[in-house]
């Protein structure tokens, strides 16, 4: 079992340092719903499907995300706020290599 240490900037500007477990196939969207670092009902409306981009994220730093597929490059064209470095939550799986990772939630429209 390896937890890793990420920080997520909230929708008010606030930082959280976030322990994340690894050996639960969890992604960035299920990690910020368990520590309630957003209104109920404002994140990860569509269960993680990459349908509704409600858990968009700009990623902070310099990690080597997995590759964007089809479904979340679609969603995040038809996205609100869109950034260069802009992400689903969903779609970012917790690994070892992704300690240190510093995303921050796009504003809710």
């Amino acid at each position: 079992m390896q937890d890793i240490n990420i920080k997520i900037t909230d929708r008010n500007g606030v930082t959280h340092d976030v322990v994340a477990p690894t050996d639960m196939a969890m992604n960035l969207m299920e990690v910020v719903r368990s520590y309630e670092l957003a209104e109920e009902g404002t994140i990860g409306i569509c269960g993680g499907m990459a349908m509704c981009a409600s858990c968009q994220c700009y990623v902070n730093s310099d990690h080597n995300l997995p590759e964007m597929t089809d479904d979340e490059d679609a969603m995040l064209a038809e996205a609100f706020n869109v950034e260069d470095n802009s992400r689903l939550g969903c779609q970012i799986q917790m690994t070892p290599e992704l300690e240190g990772l510093e995303v921050e939630l796009a504003p809710e429209d």
